[in-house]
């Protein structure tokens, strides 16, 4: 039997060598709770995790087989013949993440007939493997036109565009992972192999390269705790210490780790290498990695995190934006990014023992990070947008799969979050029904909660040590019921009023101390022992800092740990977007059991804005307002929703006037319909690349004719089109087009209008040719697009 310290490690990956192993000489000072010892049941995470392991699982792995991606691995190990394969060369790593995303909800729940199909795919990788160690099937595969980017040798791309190191990190984790839930050493033994050649090809002295995609640190640091070989700790370091100065902001190299103090580039990896940063830390002993990511962290909530825990603000490199640059409707906000946003902050915590960095952790899990997945577990967001225009809708499987596959991992870890320990003090972190059994050095203590979280703000705590023994609770008691929206300042409550938060033990009111964020409660304990904590559960309205540009005029409602929004479904007319409430207006609450699984529903009064034709007042029209939680949103087909809520006129964005444009039937040569709205939603661009509202674009086609379409409402004469180009160069991948020709339908042929203004083609600003009047039932705009380049389009207008 495994001893309880060995279990509480396991979460990380902090295990010892089967059996026998002692644990890492240091570590951190605060060691997590492992999730085998936390049995949840409560009615909000319990039936997530179930459909976790229920659907998205076995859905992954259904998307996987169809897609190819088991396929490499076949073809690798020559079962297969052939050398097509998948897209990315990362692609491999949905295997592992569900692999390891398997192993865990096997320990929550036994599955004997997904143990045998894990098993399966473990044989598989084995044959896959070359003898070396080597694991990387687009290499092994030898195909006849190799994929570009995995260069002519190993490790040639590794800073760039190869991934191997990236596959092999994901390897890793799944590996600890799989042997902790099953005792199996089938998949740690090919972990350890292709380990042991890294070892073998890759540090000082020999092929000194950094990984371009971090996360092998982090498994590097998991294999040390399983088999206690220094190397591995010792490569994970050395790939740190490795990186920059000559690389770049995207892949966090253009300066040496120990020197970066501030969020820069792509956030998945960013928050992968924070993450790495503080293992290495914790196991080495060096605080200059602790300096870094310490001002890293006050950078990103300070500057850069949404209010759902978000990070990464533009599609442009999937990247931190600048700071306060967090728009809404172009939020990507990546759903790994988040689930990586929960893995530094967890790191965070047990560095420093300080509950802010809970307060992030809980903010992102409740809302960032499970609106990431639908109600169902089968569809998926891969950006996390704050704002939309029916645009965004979840999709059952992405090309690029990484999230889906690491939302399968990480849920079944959920009650891994909810209690730590360091020596005889106890951490409450998360809040959730269940039970729990830990070992403290004063002896074993039994833990059941009872609670109604995030619904209500109740938490009953009952203690039952084995006997009566003297230990410390920590309480976590959140920033958002002390009124402090967020650490860092970045985020404000609206009226900040201060509300006691009470705390019983056995009945009776206690005084306690607070000490970074924790009620301390240090008493001799005895089995029976009740606590309750009453946090005030008020709803609140948010306000950005004002250098939040986006968010100016507005604010967001907030309940408990939950940020809510205003989607289309609930709201008259289906929209959202014109819709401002007062500053003052009271909000109400109440318990919808039969919707989108069971919900708080608040409920305001506002009034929503439409233009009219050919003046430039707003008609006003008061309504009831109704938020839903933002992690439920999408639940329902696409559809208006926003975050932000307007109480200036000017922040808000009045329902269209009912144009030729707005009220014609739109088409065009693209496949997908969702941003046909935009070519008529009456929004004026700031500039050709102005991303805050939706844009129709033929991305990444180029060199192409291609169309857009208005069949009108009923015969029309036109003599007017305006159109306003999407360009957003020099990073992006839309230029305006070459050139372009208006048509009109007569007797059911398309037929060119005889311009009287000549046809420009210019960006930040309206194009307009005037022509002869014509009667039709439908205009149509022929694009051809740049030879290198694809183009996109704002708004077309037509008189």
């Amino acid at each position: 039997m495994r001893s309880p310290f060995f279990v509480s490690l396991l979460y990380l990956g902090f295990t010892g060598v089967a059996s026998a192993q002692q644990a890492p000489p240091r570590d951190y000072p605060i060691q997590p709770v492992a999730f085998t010892q936390v049995h949840v049941h409560d009615t909000f995470w319990a039936p997530k995790m179930q459909t976790n392991a229920d659907v998205t699982i076995p859905h992954t792995l259904q998307q996987c087989r169809q897609d190819g991606h088991i396929d490499n691995f076949r073809r690798a190990a020559g079962e297969l013949p052939g050398d097509k394969l998948t897209q990315f060369p990362f692609d491999d790593t949905d295997i592992y993440k569900v692999i390891e995303g398997a192993s865990y909800a096997m320990q929550v729940k036994k599955n004997p007939q997904l143990e045998t199909y894990v098993d399966s795919l473990i044989t598989l990788i084995g044959k896959a493997q070359e003898p070396d160690g080597y694991l990387y099937t687009f290499r092994t595969v030898k195909a006849a036109k190799p994929h570009e980017w995995i260069g002519t040798k190993r490790w040639e791309k590794e800073e760039d565009l190869s991934h191997e190191l990236y596959n092999s990190g994901h390897l890793y984790e799944a590996a600890v992972a799989h042997y902790q839930a099953t005792g199996k050493k089938t998949l740690l033994d090919i972990a350890t192999k292709n380990a042991d050649l890294l070892v073998r090809d890759l540090g000082p002295g020999k092929v000194e390269v950094y990984p371009g995609h971090q996360v092998v640190e982090i498994g590097l640091a998991k294999l040390y705790r399983v088999t206690g070989k220094q190397q591995y700790l010792d490569l994970a370091k050395f790939f740190l210490d490795v990186r920059g100065p000559k690389g770049n902001d995207y892949n966090q190299a253009a300066k040496r780790v120990v020197d970066q103090d501030e969020a820069v580039g792509h956030a998945v990896r960013a928050t992968y290498m924070y993450s790495a940063m503080a293992d290495v830390a914790a196991l080495t002993g060096d605080k200059r990695y602790l300096t870094a990511i310490d001002a890293i962290w006050n950078d990103v909530v300070s500057k850069k995190l949404y209010i759902t825990g978000g990070i990464g603000a533009t599609g442009n490199g999937e990247a931190f934006g600048k700071p306060f640059e967090l728009p809404n409707m172009s939020a990507y906000a990546e759903t790994c990014a988040s689930i990586a946003n929960v893995y530094w902050n967890q790191r965070m915590f047990l560095l420093h023992g300080d509950a802010k960095y809970v307060d992030v952790l809980e903010r992102t899990l409740y809302n960032g990070l499970i609106a990431g997945v639908s109600l169902s577990g089968d569809h998926f967001f891969y950006p996390n947008p704050l704002a939309s225009m029916g645009q965004h809708q979840r999709g059952a499987w992405f090309a690029c799969a990484c999230c889906i596959s690491n939302m399968t991992r990480f849920m079944a870890s959920v009650p891994g979050y909810v209690y730590a320990q360091n020596a005889d003090n106890l951490y409450v972190n998360l809040f959730m029904t269940s039970t729990s059994d830990m070992q403290l050095p004063s002896g074993k203590v039994g833990i059941e909660q009872k609670t109604n979280y995030p619904w209500d703000g109740q938490l009953d705590l009952a203690v039952n040590p084995q006997k009566r023994q003297e230990f410390t609770l920590r309480i976590r008691i959140p920033g958002w019921a002390q009124q402090q929206a967020s650490p860092g300042g970045l985020y404000r409550f609206m009226d900040a009023t201060p509300q006691p938060i009470p705390l019983r033990v056995n009945g009776k009111p206690v005084q306690y101390t607070l000490d970074h964020g924790y009620a301390v409660l240090k008493r001799r304990w005895q089995k029976g022992d009740q606590v309750t904590l009453t946090l005030p559960m008020a709803t609140e309205k948010v306000m950005a800092t004002t250098q939040v540009k986006d968010d100016l005029g507005k604010f967001a409602l907030q309940r408990g740990p939950v940020v809510y929004c205003l989607e289309g479904p609930d709201n008259a007319n289906g929209l959202v977007q014109n819709i401002t409430v007062d500053q003052k207006a009271p909000v109400e609450v109440v318990y919808q059991n039969g919707l989108l699984n069971g919900i708080n529903l608040l409920t305001t009064n506002g009034v929503s804005t439409r233009r009219q034709l050919n003046s430039d007042q707003l008609l006003t029209t008061p309504q009831a307002v109704k938020a839903i939680p933002y992690y439920a949103w999408a639940n329902r087909g696409p559809s208006d929703m926003t975050v932000w809520v307007p109480y200036e006129a000017s922040a808000s964005k009045p329902q269209p006037a009912p144009t030729v444009a707005s009220r014609s039937t739109p088409s065009s040569s693209l496949k997908s319909t969702k941003t046909l709205k935009a070519l008529a939603d009456q929004y004026d661009p700031i500039d050709s690349k102005d991303a805050n509202y939706p844009y129709l674009h033929w991305w990444p086609k180029k060199n192409t004719i291609e169309f857009v379409q208005y069949d009108f409402a009923e015969p029309t004469t036109v003599s007017e089109s305006k159109v306003y180009w999407f360009d957003d160069g020099p990073w992006g991948g839309c230029r305006i087009p070459a050139s372009y020709k208006v048509y009109y339908q007569k007797d059911g042929k398309w037929v060119p209008v005889k311009n009287t203004t000549p046809y420009t083609v210019a960006k930040d600003n309206y194009n307009t040719v005037n022509f002869e009047p014509v009667r039709t039932t439908a205009l149509k705009l022929e694009v051809q697009l740049p030879v290198d380049n694809a183009t996109g389009i704002h708004e077309w207008m037509v008189k």
